[in-house]
């Protein structure tokens, strides 16, 4: 449910929905906070622009009627009942619930697939300021601008196209260190069709995986999430250090287990939820640095 009016869309409160904890928990990078519960995202090539207003409905800036069905509905993925999900998995585990309940206005975005597949190669052993500087510089130096705001000049993610001019010299310079190859290497396979987005998102979730770790660097954790965030595999349980350290915690009385156990029990406890969960726990642990 929405409004369209001169050239904005208006969402109405949602209990489901919040800009700071969609954008904030650690899901995409292509975002700038300019005040409370006021921030630019790009996206899809584009600039948006949402605030939440005092009533407590959103308002997007920068999307026309036709680009909010087409591109935005989606990508917020505001077709998911997310308020049945959240009942569902937190009447399952009350670990779970307190997670939810600390930031229900957590949606998974769903990215674009070729900007999503770098992003997390470069989050490889990277922290998040780091990784919004190198997207932001790859964009720059390699994507098509979109527009100037507030003195912001703001350019879309190159297309596999675009970025095949990059070599490792011109990648290093953006600050990509180590993960330069795998840029490289990732942009080759996606070129060459041997990783093709509209097949792979007709796969199950274990065959999206083992075709992306055959991308150089590209490891279980880094797969996880381009199959969670860009391929709609949402069973996908991406573990990093605090989706571990909280898993450890709460989960196997602080004992120190494989990864393959973690994902035995997710898949045990939350099945075809597991990626939505993921998300409120990631965001719950890294917030008060559980296990830390």
């Amino acid at each position: 449910m929405y409004n369209f009016e001169n050239k904005k869309i208006v969402l109405p409160k949602s209990n489901s929905f919040k800009i700071s904890e969609t954008l904030e928990c650690g899901q995409c990078f292509r975002f700038e906070k300019l005040g409370e519960e006021k921030y630019t995202v790009v996206a899809f090539g584009k600039l948006l622009l949402l605030e939440e207003n005092s009533d407590g409905s959103v308002t997007i800036y920068g999307a026309d009627e036709n680009d909010y069905k087409n591109i935005w509905e989606n990508y917020f993925d505001f077709v998911t009942d997310y308020d049945s999900m959240k009942e569902y998995l937190a009447e399952k585990d009350d670990i779970l619930k307190n997670a939810i309940d600390y930031a229900p206005g957590i949606r998974i975005l769903n990215q674009e697939f070729f900007e999503c597949l770098i992003s997390f190669i470069i989050s490889q052993n990277n922290r998040i300021p780091m990784i919004k500087k190198v997207i932001k510089n790859i964009s720059e130096k390699y994507g098509k601008f979109i527009c100037e705001y507030e003195g912001e000049k703001y350019y879309a993610f190159p297309t596999p196209d675009e970025l095949s001019v990059a070599d490792e010299e011109g990648l290093m310079s953006c600050k990509t260190g180590f993960r330069a190859k795998y840029i490289i290497d990732a942009v080759s396979k996606v070129r060459s069709g041997e990783i093709d987005f509209d097949k792979l998102k007709d796969l199950s979730y274990d065959d999206v995986k083992k075709t992306l770790m055959t991308i150089k660097g590209v490891g279980p954790k880094v797969a996880d999430c381009v199959t969670l965030f860009s391929c709609g595999k949402r069973s996908a349980f991406p573990v990093d250090v605090w989706v571990k350290r909280i898993m450890y915690h709460f989960y196997f009385n602080g004992e120190d287990v494989g990864v393959n156990e973690i994902h035995r029990i997710a898949d045990e406890k939350f099945g075809e939820y597991a990626g939505f969960a993921q998300q409120y726990l990631f965001n719950y642990a890294r917030q008060f640095q559980i296990g830390k």
